[in-house]
């Protein structure tokens, strides 16, 4: 019996797919490489939903034949070491991808509408908070993408139908592919935050994107821009962001991702009522999660069964010696 190790359990759905294969399922509900060391020595396929797996661990599982991610994200993987002895990394490319839009459209709207400090002043008796006019409409106003994959696209759509204009950052999308949409191309980081009400960033977690926005950027905007982060803690300086909410540089910020998660609630960000906040939630509605657990159990079970399965990050690793065999 084939045997797949998770870190957490999946969705229902995603769960329903391992039992149904008859295959022994081993869940840590701890994700980090130490503890799900002593399952892997033994198993033939991994699901990380929370935690990690480095090189050593990879090379002490010698029967570990896939990895498999319920998202798109691998930043917590070791691709390299993976690739390296032959472990197809498998990803959800697209199952999450309308949640996670829809979820940093609902953040930008809260911010716009300051719809969280209304909420606690209001609990508190406090009705005069309703002529702050610290809202605005959405209406008229410029939305900077940064990044335009298929999270970025979708929201687009969504900005441009409320009358937004969007304008795009993304060294690896044309101008064209940009223009043709309709929106404005971008070919550097500062023309596309500057003048921009609302800052989305979409990018995923790389050497170059990690503290893509610091304080140098964030001193570009102004003090209504709304920055919008759905995509990973990382790519914003923390830090440089919370001076910029307790100063009021900026209008505010809708966060559902963050630097160290779980978070450290009594860090000073939390503090702030300019800054809306979700536990990384935005590709977890029922729709989503059901999607990429159904998608990584199916991958993973097609890797341990010999199968060349498409949706990898690494699909160099089908190079492997041990899949000519």
């Amino acid at each position: 019996m084939k045997k797949v190790v998770i870190s957490h359990r999946l969705h229902d759905d995603g769960m329903a797919v391992l039992e149904q294969a008859n295959t022994k399922i081993a869940i840590t509900n701890d994700g980090s490489p130490a503890a799900m060391l002593p399952e892997l020595l033994d198993a033939d396929g991994l699901i990380i939903r929370i935690g990690s797996i480095d090189r050593q661990t990879m090379l002490q599982a010698k029967n570990l034949k896939v990895i498999g991610r319920p998202g798109v994200g691998v930043d917590d993987v070791d691709v390299k070491t993976a690739t390296e002895l032959g472990i197809p990394v498998v990803i959800a490319p697209g199952a999450n991808t309308r949640s996670v839009a829809e979820h940093a459209f609902a953040l930008m709207f809260a911010c716009a509408k300051d719809l969280l400090r209304s909420d606690k002043e209001m609990r508190k008796g406090n009705f005069a908070i309703r002529s702050s006019y610290k809202a605005y409409e959405l209406n008229g106003k410029t939305l900077a993408l940064i990044g335009y994959g298929r999270i970025g696209s979708i929201l687009a759509q969504m900005s441009s139908a409320i009358g937004m204009q969007v304008k795009v950052y993304d060294p690896f999308v044309s101008r064209e592919t940009i223009e043709k949409e309709g929106y404005i191309y971008c070919s550097q980081l500062d023309e596309a935050i500057k003048q921009s009400h609302v800052i989305s960033i979409h990018v995923p977690l790389t050497p170059e994107t990690r503290n893509l926005i610091g304080a140098q950027e964030i001193g570009w905007m102004s003090a209504n821009t709304i920055l919008i982060n759905c995509a990973r803690g990382e790519v914003i300086d923390e830090a440089a962001l919370t001076v910029a909410l307790e100063k009021g540089l900026i209008h505010s910020a809708g966060l559902d991702v963050f630097a160290s998660e779980p978070v450290d609630t009594t860090a000073p960000l939390f503090e702030l009522n300019n800054v809306t906040v979700s536990p990384h939630m935005a590709g977890q509605t029922k729709e989503a999660a059901s999607g990429v657990a159904t998608m990584a159990a199916e991958g993973v079970l097609a890797v341990i069964n010999g199968e060349r399965w498409e949706n990898v990050c690494n699909p160099e690793a089908y190079n492997h010696p041990r899949w000519n065999k």
